[in-house]
């Protein structure tokens, strides 16, 4: 993924995340939570996915899972 890219994802990607978790911070700290995030989450994939081949996808659901289960919890069934 070129540098670029990864801006730009990166950017969106801490777009969302701050407001998901509804911190308010300046759009260059909002830049670098983005940016900084998917340089980490892009080198653990490839190494995971380098490392374990079809278990990353294994490992990817039970997040995913965990991460539903939480949002249902938290928003939903109160």
């Amino acid at each position: 993924m070129g540098f670029l890219a990864i801006i730009i994802i990166g950017a969106a990607a801490g777009f969302l995340a701050t407001r998901v978790l509804r911190i308010e911070a300046d759009i260059l700290t909002t830049v670098a939570i983005g940016i900084g995030g998917a340089l980490i989450g892009g080198v653990l994939l490839r190494v995971l996915l380098t490392v374990t081949g079809w278990l990353a996808g294994f490992v990817g659901a039970v997040l995913g899972a965990l991460l539903l289960i939480w949002l249902w919890q938290t928003f939903i069934a109160r």
